[in-house]
């Protein structure tokens, strides 16, 4: 029921998420070694800096996932940050799915020779350890996206997680703060749906909004067809193991010659079935994870679109309030400084906003190109190695 991963035993980190972070040694950070007990993941948090507000150059403290939650929802909190593009939060450690075959695993190992028993086994490990190598590395670029960032790195609750050397011991939301949450949620999508009607001033947000939503739509449609074509290569392994397993069963009770060619068969099939359990791997890597994480990031693209419509109708209100006191001959003083206010709190969020969306494009393509190309390339290396592999099957079945 315990897993670790640490940088000794996984020296060729896979990196299934790109991002386009500044190469800055001032603040280096990265996650050498995590434990899984149950439903929790302890990380271990390494940091390297050069910068004097931390007191020592190199250290590391100990973080669960709820502490990640807490951090990510007191950036979200900071008004200062209000225009910028809020890297997502990693989602829940899932262990669930390998768990569960890991059970039904043990249930039938009854009704399995021990070979069959141990190469499940060891197929269900490594399935496991690569969703806990996933969980250790999106969280891990959670805390790359903040360091790479000029202010987000300088973030005083940032530095109390990176820093304070005991367990955060952050308390996990109650019934009434999720509910709130939750109702927070409602008001901002009913929020979204008056403010939609506000004209929009400047054309670069305007046609960053269609381009969003139209991404968007177009990422998460991606996804379930990236999902699904990983779920086939998965498959197609499946059937592989279980022709394998059938042929050396039917080989086990055959004292002809044809027990060598069965033999040889289910020794191909079995290859077969590696080769296609790698193609799914990469694919999962390479494609989904990627696609599935930007899903996210567009969603905080989009946040920030959302946080300045909403600055923009709270200038055009405090215009109309302002007309009214004028009007009245009332408070013109107080509403005059409230319309400054939300001028001023509207531009710098425009400001701000086209320099976070300018770049949040140029740093997707970069992913979106690197990503591909690597797939590329492992699409054509697992091909040759397929055709190399039929080719010498068929020369076993002429000798």
């Amino acid at each position: 029921n315990m897993t670790s991963i640490s940088e000794d035993s996984d020296k060729e980190k896979v990196r299934s998420v790109s991002v386009d972070l500044n190469n800055d040694a001032s603040l280096v950070i990265d996650i050498p070694d995590a434990l899984c007990e149950r439903d929790k993941v302890k990380f271990t948090i390494h940091i390297k800096t050069t910068l004097s507000s931390f007191q020592k150059s190199e250290f590391s403290v100990p973080r669960q996932h709820e502490d990640f939650i807490w951090l990510h929802d007191t950036i979200v909190e900071t008004e200062e940050y209000a225009g910028l593009i809020i890297p997502p939060a990693p989602p829940k450690p899932d262990f669930e799915g390998p768990r569960e075959k890991m059970h039904k695993l043990g249930e039938g190992e009854s009704s399995m020779t021990k070979e069959e028993y141990a190469k499940m086994k060891q197929e269900l490990e490594a399935e496991y350890l690569a969703v806990f190598k996933k969980t250790v590395q999106v969280h891990e670029v959670f805390l790359q996206r903040l360091s790479s960032h000029p202010m987000f790195r300088k973030d005083r609750n940032f530095q109390i997680f990176l820093e304070y050397d005991q367990d955060l011991t952050v308390r996990r939301k109650n019934a009434k703060e999720m509910f709130g949450g939750f109702f927070k949620n409602m008001v901002k999508s009913a929020d979204e749906v008056l403010i939609s009607g506000v004209k929009e001033v400047d054309e670069f947000f305007e046609q960053e909004k269609i381009f969003l939503l139209d991404y968007s739509s177009k990422i998460k449609d991606a996804t379930a067809k990236a999902e699904k074509m990983t779920r086939s290569h998965k498959n197609v392994a499946d059937d592989y193991n279980h022709i394998s397993g059938a042929m050396n069963s039917i080989a086990a009770d055959n004292n002809t010659a044809f027990k060598k060619h069965l033999e040889k068969c289910a020794e191909v099939f079995e290859k077969l079935r590696k080769l296609e359990d790698r193609v799914a791997s990469d694919q999962e890597l390479k494609l989904t994870e990627l696609l599935r994480y930007y899903t996210r990031d567009i969603q905080a693209a989009k946040d920030l679109l959302y946080r300045r419509a909403r600055a923009l109708a709270d200038y055009e209100n405090s215009n109309k309030t302002l007309d009214k006191a004028r009007l009245k001959g009332k408070d013109i003083a107080q509403a005059e400084e409230n319309q400054k206010q939300c001028l001023r709190k509207f531009d710098k969020l425009s400001e701000s906003g086209k320099k976070e969306l300018t770049s949040f494009k140029a740093r997707r393509v970069v992913a979106f190109r690197k990503n591909l190309i690597e797939m590329t390339e492992l699409e054509i290396k697992h091909a040759k190695v397929r055709r190399l592999k039929c080719c010498v099957f068929s020369f076993k079945r002429n000798e």
